[in-house]
């Protein structure tokens, strides 16, 4: 394939059948930006045409979300300059970027918990009176338009923290549909929606095409990009590899530019022997959440939980970990019975878990990626009095070079890094309490390919270590390639036990649904 020339614009494409001129809505030229230590962008040019969605592929830190908050007035560009409609503008912030028709879905979910849907669907534009108080009736009102238009049960006045990832992700794609923009990015949009949800979204892309909106579309879930995008381009280490029409490239032609090689093995599981039973669930019970779970989890074993969003496998991890509640039944590690009523009772018995919204409940963003890495494990750093900052820089450095955490120094904020560098910190940072019994929901959830690779071989590696590995997802293919059994959970309840052998998509989703 050869590089594109940048002469879409003005072309004629048929797009249902219906011949159209579609001009260039949105183009960047030779954009620049560095950070600390690292060159994000190098000399970008990319332009995306009027009604059409136009696709983003590429590693975590090639450089996407860092040009779409450039585009949203997040970051200013070092060089190079923006243009809207083949007007130049100078975009200064997100509110600026409204001004101009843009809009921005993020990846990492910024929200405040203790806000109302309403409040937060016109969060910076709350419809005021005379007097400048905000007029509730009327905000009110348009929210109940939007929820209702898009089929959401919701009431305006529930908190977002009362609401789950899945929730609160559809609602940011109604707040950017709601701004009547003229271009949307949308940075891994179905990273936390079901299934049903995603194709919602489809149709009211489909919709907005229709309308001549523009849409730059990024997600590591490819199959996605091939069923939406008219365009694809591919970013690797801060450039432009390649930019084609959807139809002219293939599946594996853009994994391949994405990583730089050809990927042989998605998933590289290995046989491990199993040993004996490490941690043994009985009985769980939470009051209107979950009923009668019962699992166990050997060594050397990596056992998936599937279920559609809703079925509960969440809640029941938190339960075992001790970060919420349970009513009733009984947690057995080594055989032994253990009462684990919070967190540091999981970590005493050397079982630890990995969250699936990691911004909420993974990182602290504002402080560095030793911090965060050594942040459960301080007793060996911390000792006579002090923080003896070369034996935590010796610790941490070593783990992160066997995770092969790219990250500038040390002393990096870890909100800087890639989805992916940030959720290997966090492995780094349970790795480093020596646990046995690892809980990962949604582990490589909105990170790439190259990433995900990595992380799956994270996994096999503490299999052979004798380690017990529990991997929530949902992600069939990956459950499937990487799981030695799968429990399938169906509202709070496990509906199904399968084996290696008795693995598909079509027998998980009949316990997933309930209809074997």
């Amino acid at each position: 394939m050869q590089k594109q020339d940048n002469t879409l614009a003005n072309e004629n494409y048929e797009l249902g059948g219906i011949e159209m001129k579609q001009d260039i809505k949105l183009r960047v030229s030779q954009i620049e930006k560095s950070f600390p230590g690292v060159k994000a962008l190098n000399k970008i040019d990319f332009e995306v045409r009027k009604g059409t969605v136009h696709a983003l592929c590429g590693e975590n830190g090639a450089g996407k979300s860092t040009l779409m908050k450039i585009i949203n007035g997040i970051y200013k560009p070092d060089a190079g300059q923006i243009f809207i409609d083949e007007k130049p503008v100078k975009i200064q912030s997100p509110i600026h970027a409204r001004q101009h028709g843009i809009a921005m879905i993020a990846q990492e979910l910024n929200y405040v918990p203790e806000m109302s849907i309403e409040e937060n669907l016109f969060l910076g534009r709350l419809p005021v009176k005379k007097m400048g108080k905000v007029d509730w009736k009327l905000l009110r009102k348009k929210t109940l338009e939007f929820l209702e238009a898009e089929q959401l049960p919701y009431k305006p006045t529930q908190k977002l923290k009362t609401l789950t990832v899945s929730d609160i992700q559809m609602l940011e794609i109604i707040k950017a549909i709601s701004n009547n923009a003229e271009i949307i990015v949308m940075d891994e949009p179905t990273s936390s929606i079901t299934h049903r949800e995603v194709e919602m979204l489809f149709k009211k892309i489909a919709e907005l095409k229709q309308q001549g909106v523009s849409i730059v579309y990024i997600s590591h879930k490819l199959d996605e990009v091939f069923q939406i995008a008219d365009d694809i381009t591919v970013f690797r280490d801060g450039a432009v590899v390649e930019s084609h029409p959807a139809k002219e490239m293939t599946m594996d032609q853009v994994i391949s530019l994405m990583v730089g090689r050809k990927m042989e093995n998605v998933y590289p599981k290995e046989p491990v022997a199993v040993g004996e039973t490490l941690l043994e669930v009985n009985g769980l019970h939470s009051t209107g959440i979950f009923k009668e779970i019962d699992f166990h989890v050997r060594k050397g074993e990596i056992v998936g939980f599937a279920g559609l969003v809703g079925a509960g496998r969440t809640e029941v991890m938190r339960a075992v970990f001790g970060l919420d509640p349970i009513t009733s039944g009984e947690i057995r590690i080594n055989h032994k019975k253990v009462v684990i009523k919070g967190v540091a009772d999981s970590i005493r018995h050397k079982m630890v878990m990995l969250s699936e919204d990691r911004r909420r409940y993974g990182i602290i963003p504002i402080r560095s990626v030793m911090e965060n890495a050594s942040i459960s494990s301080l007793e060996k750093v911390i000792y006579g009095g002090y923080t003896h900052d070369k034996e935590e820089r010796r610790i941490v450095g070593e783990y992160f070079k066997k995770m092969n955490v790219k990250t500038p120094s040390l002393d990096t904020p870890i909100q800087s890094l890639s989805g992916g560098n940030q959720q290997k910190v966090l492995l780094a940072k349970w790795m480093l309490r020596d646990p046995q019994i690892l809980i990962l929901d949604e582990p490589t959830r909105g990170i790439d390919v190259g990433a995900k690779f990595e992380i799956y071989k994270l996994m096999v590696d503490m299999a052979k270590q004798g380690r017990a590995v529990i991997m929530v997802s949902s992600e069939l293919p990956e459950l499937i390639g990487m799981c030695d059994r799968i429990y399938v959970m169906n509202q709070g309840k496990i509906t199904g036990e399968l084996k290696q052998d008795e693995f598909s998509q079509e027998a998980i989703m009949k316990y997933a649904t309930n209809t074997k």
